[in-house]
């Protein structure tokens, strides 16, 4: 028997290195404890490469030690520009650009669900409770990621007959942007998130029924905000406690305690969404029985599970990822709770949205 070689290409460098880190804790835990390889391979030989100064670079790096499969990097622009750089299989686990589709990248796998699905269900859980919220505000920066995730909130707004408004501001200048926002019920802002962070004080003074920010779905990124982060909804990959449970692969409960003894801290998103990668990965390969990367994407193509991250299903003519739904959490008394879907809501919404005090 052989070890099944795998290449993961990953910023470890550079600003998106925490996140590239993550991102290797993760997969590293699913080489280790929950490959599940068939009988051909023994078991995993891991190879993490940066792309921190230069994704294509680390891609070709990789690329020439003849992996059997291929993990991409962290981050939208660094996946696009990685996925450019070959026309091997790669296993997309962290760009959520929804440039990542087929036939531009046949290649492309891809695990986690798109970026313009973010705000579908800030605004599925407002009409459920507010019938007659009408008006949605769409604040985002002129990037391929806000870009991305403002046409597909305001193609669900329009779909749930809210009226929209689109506003977009250049990096850093979110602050002085902010002076023109128009009033609405709904405000969702994406944008870089020193941006979110600097532009939410200004934006939260308004009169909004509902406000969300993307950065309001990590645990860190608005922390800085103290109170003013209460009511605040943002959209989440993944969060531990109210993960399904899989029929593919070790549950939540067993990867947090996994992470914590590796990392010595809970996982963020990224490395779920790694491990969860690796995992439909090795289901292919014992469903294949081979590493062939056409034999891999059509059993790819075909496939319905669900992991720990959730459910994974591709679009038969985009290849989007359409199994896996991001969730919305509140900040509820200092802590992030589920609101929707109501299938995995630790909590009810709270709603009118009321601005706190300044802690």
């Amino acid at each position: 028997m052989t070890r099944l070689r795998a290449a993961l290409v990953t910023p470890l460098t550079g600003p998106l290195a925490r996140y590239g880190r993550a991102t290797v804790t993760g997969l590293t835990l699913w080489a280790e404890h929950a490959a599940r390889l068939p009988p051909i391979w023994a078991d995993v030989a891991l190879e993490a490469y940066d792309t921190g100064a230069d994704a294509a670079a680390a891609m070709r790096a990789a690329i020439a030690t003849r992996p059997d499969v291929l993990f991409g990097p962290y981050g939208s622009s660094p996946m696009l520009t990685a996925a450019r750089a070959t026309s091997r299989l790669l296993w997309n686990h962290s760009g959520a650009t929804s440039q990542l589709c087929w036939p531009a990248f046949p290649h492309v796998i891809n695990v986690l669900a798109p970026a313009s699905s973010y705000f579908a269900g800030v605004l599925q859980a407002v009409r459920a409770v507010d019938p007659g919220a009408a008006t949605v505000t769409i604040f985002h920066v002129n990037s391929s990621f806000g870009q991305d995730v403002a046409a597909g909130a305001a193609r669900t707004a329009a779909h749930l007959g809210f009226t929209v408004q689109v506003i977009g501001f250049e990096p850093g200048s979110a602050v002085e942007m902010a002076a023109t926002l128009p009033g609405a019920d709904i405000l969702l802002v994406a944008g870089g998130f020193a941006d979110e962070l600097a532009v939410a004080p200004l934006a939260l003074a308004r009169p909004w029924r509902a406000v969300a920010f993307v950065g309001a779905g990590v645990e860190e990124v608005l922390a800085p905000l103290g109170n003013l982060r209460e009511g605040l909804l943002g959209p989440a990959q993944w969060v531990a406690t109210a993960a399904p449970q899989p029929d593919e692969g070790p549950d939540a409960g067993w990867f947090v305690a996994k992470y914590r003894e590796a990392a010595g801290e809970d996982p963020p998103y990224p490395a779920v969404q790694a491990f969860a990668a690796g995992i439909i990965c090795a289901r292919c390969l014992r469903e294949s029985g081979t590493s062939v990367d056409v034999a891999l994407l059509t059993v790819a193509r075909r496939l319905v599970c669900t992991t720990l991250y959730g459910k994974f299903q591709l679009d038969p003519v985009s290849g989007l990822q359409v199994g896996h739904q991001v969730v919305i959490v509140q900040w509820q008394d200092g802590m992030r709770r589920v609101v929707w879907p109501p299938e995995q809501a630790e909590s009810q919404l709270r709603y009118p949205f009321t601005a706190a005090l300044p802690s």
